[in-house]
Parts: C-alpha cells; structure tokens; sequence
C-alpha cells in the first residue's frame, strides 16, 4: 500500500466495488434465471417465449426485484463482513488506507 499507484487507488475504493459487483452479478443472475423460468411459463400455455431484454421490461422482473427480501439479508451480511477487512477513503470508519496497522493501532 505504500507504494500507491493502481493498486491503492483500488484498494482505496474496495468496498464500494465489491458491493457494486455484487449488485450487477446478482441482477444479471436474476436477470438470466428469471427469463428461462418466465419462458418455461410461458411454453406451458402456448405462448411465445422472451428474450433477456424483452423480460427486463416486464411487471413480473420488476416485482421479483423489489421483492427480493432475502438479497437485503445477504447485502447486510456482506456490508458488515466486508467492511472489516475493506477500506473506503474517506469514510469516517475507516483508519487512513495507506496507514498500517501498527501505527494506527486498529
């Protein structure tokens, strides 16, 4: 970390790309799971079936998101998990990024 460059500039941010990872690989997997499930449904009574994009714009996708109350446990787990071991520059809970633990005492 003392040498800065790329590294600590990631380093600096990880927290917020690991939950902004998370986000957008559990809305692609809901995304893609939720269209196979909807097709399947839709085969069953005669209907056509609906490509990713066609079901991002239904009620149901939106419904299923909104809904999704186990994603919020999951997102306070890996909030309080994460923010042990990840720093956020500039976040007042967080000890100096580049500062190591020896000299912080945390």
């Amino acid at each position: 970390m003392k040498r800065g460059g790329l590294v600590l500039k990631l380093y600096e941010h990880s927290l917020s790309l690991l939950l902004l990872a998370l986000f957008i690989a559990s809305f692609t997997l809901h995304a893609f799971g939720g269209t196979s499930a909807y097709n399947e449904e839709q085969l069953s009574h005669g209907e056509s079936q609906v490509t990713i994009l066609e079901y991002l714009a239904t009620s149901r996708f939106w419904f299923e998101s909104f809904q999704n109350w186990q994603s919020e446990f999951l997102a306070v787990a890996v909030l309080v998990g994460a923010s042990v071991y990840l720093r956020e520059k500039g976040s007042p809970e967080s000890k100096p990024v580049a500062e190591p633990h020896y000299e912080t005492g945390a």
